[in-house]
């Protein structure tokens, strides 16, 4: 892959001494450990990443437990027989004529059968047989005794995987919505669908991403807030917005995105733009936009996307809006090193935040969902050695990992729709931002997978920043912490945490939706709901399912709720600030949304 072209107005910063160590050395060097490593990096391309040794560890892990458990074959043998004797009363009622209630369900965010042809015979009898198998499945790959929970997870998932690849509803002949679309169409439906098959394999190969659909060109339909690049260094750039309102909060709003995504997911479009309402509502944004890093930039460490990102974003408004604190707002993985920020300041005296918010960010990740089900040391070494070989984790391996997930509806129903019903992929302004994915740097991205994911070092208190150990306990700034109800890459208990491992004043909102749907959760959008706390500094700790039982559900949209609590923590109204700082250095350098966003 090309280096990205170092431009003339970036200038070359060494890089940042990393804060923990990136990858375990060798067990036992030897001259030759360089040719074992290249072997394995090539081995972990062709595997996608995934390490087949992981997987056969959790295998050979459950079935010797299961082995050793005679009673629980037994009773396995029983569900088995249970489900079969539901299913043959099943198929002998339906073949009688009569419509009886099916006696199992698909779960909640499964739509694979959702076609009515599916309550028809045979297609009714093969989906309850799929799902009467994956209902035992789901009873056998529970927790046995004295199995790892993580093993446990890892086998139901695997087997999920498998089980979704051999669902009826993947396969033309007993997919009655296929066969229905295939009759009614003369069978163009499936020559569109190879049409589709043809140019998903050349983009695959050839590694290119289609354009955007018209109407969805970033910087002109999204990303399109008005405003200025007023710095610029290698790692990331800082967009300052203009102002829409006379009068402005004093304090500066800092938005914080994760790296692991283009920033414009908070600038969509603008009726669902978080950046453009901040603006309307009176508040001067500021927001980071990372860049997409090369193989070139293989050795940029967490230290460097605080250091160099997040502080220098801070450096920067200082000189343009000169005397003022901060409002500081993370996302996701932005979020996450906002608080390694904020913990460090706050251990440096540093009292330049006015807030802290932090929106879907774990601190702990003891309960990190789903996708510590990926990460063990086996796993951890196999990526490393893949972004070993590439100097980095390329954008379709971060996608798979993150579409399998929910594989039944990103990848299969995605697949039937596209390749069998011959649909086109419908636009949408989420969509094209979810194409859109970036890379993550080999260093960094091993610090992270191994400090944070694997040793949990911030929350343990054992995570070290320029020789030095924080403490979250030390942020005294007021936080505002957001939490989505159905978010499996950070769960909302997991995010709830926060008010166990930090002592300041805080607001906790459960709103509803995903990771990225429940924090664009504009006004008006409808069937949104949230429920909203507030934790004084000397509260006890209440548990989460305690504070959900406790708490009342409140319709619309969190967002107000939040532009209120920024008020209540600003000081007063004034004009608005000019745009960047000339002559403190930091001159405009171009128009939002920047170049980084732009770069493949």
């Amino acid at each position: 892959m090309p280096k990205r072209p170092i431009r003339p107005d970036v200038p070359p910063e060494p890089l940042a001494k990393p804060m923990l160590p990136a990858v375990v050395p060798e067990a036992d060097p030897h001259p030759y450990a360089d040719l074992d490593r290249a072997l394995r990096g090539a081995y972990a391309v062709a595997t996608g990443g995934v390490s087949p040794l992981a997987m056969m560890q959790t295998w050979t892990d459950w079935a010797l437990h299961m082995a050793r458990a005679p009673g629980r074959q037994l009773e396995l043998a029983e569900h088995a027989g249970r489900n079969a004797a539901k299913l043959m009363g099943f198929a002998a009622r339906t073949v009688s004529g009569t419509a009886p209630e099916p006696p199992f369900a698909p779960k909640a965010y499964d739509h694979r059968f959702t076609d009515p042809g599916w309550h028809k015979p045979p297609f009714c009898l093969w989906q309850q047989s799929f799902l009467a198998t994956q209902d035992w499945w789901d009873h056998a790959t529970e927790g046995l005794r004295g199995l790892h929970p993580q093993d446990s997870d890892r086998a139901r998932f695997l087997v999920r995987q498998m089980l979704d690849m051999a669902s009826p509803s993947n396969f033309p002949a007993t997919n009655p919505e296929i066969i229905d679309e295939t009759v009614r169409t003369s069978g163009r439906n499936l020559l569109e669908g190879l049409s589709h098959v043809a140019e998903d394999v050349l983009r695959t190969v050839t590694q290119t991403r289609a354009p955007p659909p018209d109407g969805y060109k970033i910087g002109t339909d999204l990303a399109c807030t008005p405003g200025k690049v007023v710095y610029r260094n290698d790692i990331c750039e800082l967009l300052q917005y203009s102002p829409q309102t006379d009068r402005v909060q004093a304090e500066p709003v800092l938005i914080v995105p994760a790296w692991i995504m283009k920033y414009y997911i908070l600038d969509l479009s603008p009726k669902n733009s978080l950046i453009n309402y901040l603006v309307g509502q009176g508040f001067t944004v500021f927001a980071i936009s990372w860049c997409n890093p090369s193989a070139a930039q293989r050795d940029l460490s967490l230290e460097d996307y605080r250091l160099r990102g997040v502080m220098a974003a801070i450096d920067a408004i200082n000189a343009i809006v000169p005397g003022q604190k901060i409002h500081a707002n993370g996302y996701c993985l932005g979020g996450t090193i906002l608080a390694i920020a904020a913990a460090t300041m706050a251990r440096d005296s540093d009292d330049r935040l006015a807030s802290v918010t932090l929106m879907a960010a774990q601190l702990d990740f003891s309960e990190a969902g789903e996708l510590l089900l990926f990460l063990d040391e086996s796993q951890v070494a196999f990526l490393e050695d893949m972004m070993w070989a590439q100097g980095y984790l390329d954008r379709p391996q971060m996608a798979r990992a993150f579409a399998s997930i929910r594989a039944e509806d990103l990848i299969w129903t995605r697949a039937v729709r596209r390749y069998f019903l011959g649909q086109d992929d419908l636009p949408s302004d989420i969509g094209v931002w979810n194409a859109d994915t970036t890379r993550m740097p080999a260093l960094m991205h091993s610090e992270y997978l191994r400090g944070l994911f694997l040793e949990n070092r911030l929350s343990a208190g054992r995570f070290a920043v320029e020789g030095r150990v924080i403490v979250l306990k030390d942020i005294d700034a007021p936080l505002f912490v957001i939490a989505t109800e159905s978010d499996h890459i950070a769960p909302w208990k997991s995010v709830y945490k926060t008010r166990l491992f930090t002592d300041a004043d805080l607001t906790f909102v459960l709103t509803k939706g995903g990771h990225n749907g429940g924090i664009l959760s504009e006004p008006g959008h409808p069937g949104r709901h949230y429920r909203i706390g507030h934790r004084a500094p000397d509260d006890l700790y209440v548990d989460p399912d305690t504070w959900f039982s406790r708490t009342s559900r409140s319709e619309g949209s969190w967002w107000p709720q939040w532009i209120d609590w920024l008020a209540m923590h600003s000081s007063d109204k004034t004009d608005p600030p000019r745009m960047a700082a000339p002559d403190k250095g930091f001159p405009v350098l171009g128009a939002a949304p920047g170049s980084y966003v732009l770069e493949r």
